[in-house]
């Protein structure tokens, strides 16, 4: 998300840290352009002035333009006011109830509504050590139940079983009832949506809500729609009342401009938001870091979240000091793959690097997808034990084999151990530079264990 935002204030902000000194009219002239870029990146008109104002007021004073680092001062009031409309406030999930806890799912058809409920019960159930029921609500969109019971499956999480004729309301009572006896801590509603915003809908999840008392009523929102998010969240805010949104697809929209808007115009706070199509890819929403994003900051915080959540400790501490000893083999080669694939999307991955922005032309040339690394492991897996302790030992013979059984050519099997070669290479220079003291590794920031992707551009220094 932001992918087109980001290069335009990249640009912006390159011209103004290389000029010694600022006056007024340079920092003038970045705010118009700033304008003109978050305009394009679908940010609501309102929002804009009031961001541009603001920031304005800040970056033209005495302590900026008179400063060593004037540039890099714009920066920090641009980032700083960037977390203001994003929302500083924390936008943790209230559960400050008797149980069951209901929390109701609410918003348009096609928003992901499903799919994010299912996602939110295992979060839940995975980091809160919640117990957590599913009941689906949507009586109008042919199979929308059974796709609930299928994600339910899929997740290991207790989902109402659906009866036929039930009305939305009888649902939601028998759903707390259920709950109840159960024992559960909390129960997710996951309410039907429409094509467009009509009374029928509003009546029907106020009512609802009326009747489920919900600690939180979350609005799922397509961060692709743009605008049109931005007036669905008013709606939804003005007749329904929300406590917090939801955005999904953000791994997939390069503008982004609706996720710097719906905070604003509803006052309500985005507490989560989905990264990629597995239901392991819903993250909490973190201003501080999505704004550091969006200025090609990265997001080294959430890279790591990341990793502790999929590589286990242990592997990676012993992965770290065999880095260190410049050791490096086609088995911890094909280690990293797999915990790269465990991590998720590998495109959502390398947006999360410092930096990924400027050097996107040559992510997009070293060709680095799922289904890239998901052939490299094959080779490696396709070699013997011998073979990947000592890739001297493979001829033309041997490689011909390797290729054969991935599935691959002989061509993927040679720049495989190409790619080793530099890799290995990378490893002994880290290796250098920890005994020498030096922080940092092959990217200045993954984490401990973890290399970049083969293929991947050396960081630039």
């Amino acid at each position: 998300m932001f992918d087109d935002l980001t290069g335009r204030l990249e640009g912006i902000f390159s011209k103004l840290t290389k000029r010694g000194a600022l006056k007024a009219a340079d920092v003038e002239g970045a705010m118009r352009e700033i304008r003109v870029a978050l305009l394009e990146a679908d940010v609501a008109l309102p929002v804009v002035k009031d961001f541009i104002e603001r920031v304005t007021e800040d970056a033209i004073g005495e302590k900026v333009l008179d400063s060593v680092t004037p540039g890099q001062q714009v920066i920090k009031i641009v980032h700083d006011h960037l977390v203001d409309m994003l929302g500083s406030d924390a936008g943790a999930l209230n559960f400050g109830a008797t149980p069951p806890v209901v929390i109701l799912m609410v918003g348009l058809q096609g928003s992901g509504k499903t799919t994010t409920s299912a996602k939110l019960a295992l979060r839940l159930t995975k980091r809160d050590k919640k117990k957590v029921m599913m009941a689906s609500l949507d009586v109008y969109r042919p199979a929308a139940q059974q796709q609930l019971q299928q994600l339910g499956e899929q997740a290991e999480i207790r989902v109402l079983d659906p009866v036929l004729g039930e009305q939305p309301l009888a649902i939601a009572k028998r759903a707390l009832s259920e709950a109840a006896k159960e024992g559960m801590d909390v129960v997710v509603l996951d309410t039907a949506g429409r094509l467009h915003i009509d009374d029928d809908l509003m009546a029907e999840v106020t009512q609802i809500r009326e009747a489920a008392q919900p600690t939180e009523t979350l609005l799922v929102a397509d961060a692709m729609t743009g605008q049109d998010a931005v007036t669905m969240a008013q709606a939804f805010n003005e007749k329904v009342g929300i406590t917090g949104i939801v955005l999904t697809r953000v791994d997939g929209d390069a503008r982004g401009g609706a996720a710097l808007s719906m905070r604003a115009v509803t006052g309500r706070p985005i507490k989560l938001m989905g990264t990629g199509e597995g239901l392991d890819d819903l993250d909490a929403f973190d201003a501080a870091r999505v704004a550091g994003s969006i200025l090609g900051q990265g997001d080294i915080v959430g890279l790591v979240e990341k990793a502790q959540g999929t590589v286990d400790q242990e592997d990676a501490e012993k992965m770290a000091a065999k880095m260190m000893k410049g050791k490096f083999t086609l088995e911890d080669m094909a280690e990293q793959f797999k915990q790269l694939r465990k991590m998720g999307d590998m495109n959502g991955l390398l947006g999360m690097l410092p930096g990924a922005n400027k050097i996107k032309d040559q992510i997009a040339a070293a060709n680095i997808d799922d289904k890239t690394i998901a052939h490299q492991e094959a080779v490696i897996l396709s070699m013997t034990a011998k073979e990947r302790k000592n890739p001297k030992l493979l001829n033309g013979s041997r490689r011909k084999r390797i290729a054969a059984g991935s599935g691959t050519s002989v061509q993927d099997v040679n720049r495989v151990l190409k790619q080793f070669k530099q890799m290995s290479l990378m490893m002994k220079k880290a290796g250098k530079m920890g005994k020498k003291g030096q922080r940092g590794g092959p990217m200045g920031g993954l984490p401990p264990g973890m290399t970049p992707p083969p293929g991947f551009p050396p960081a630039s220094r």
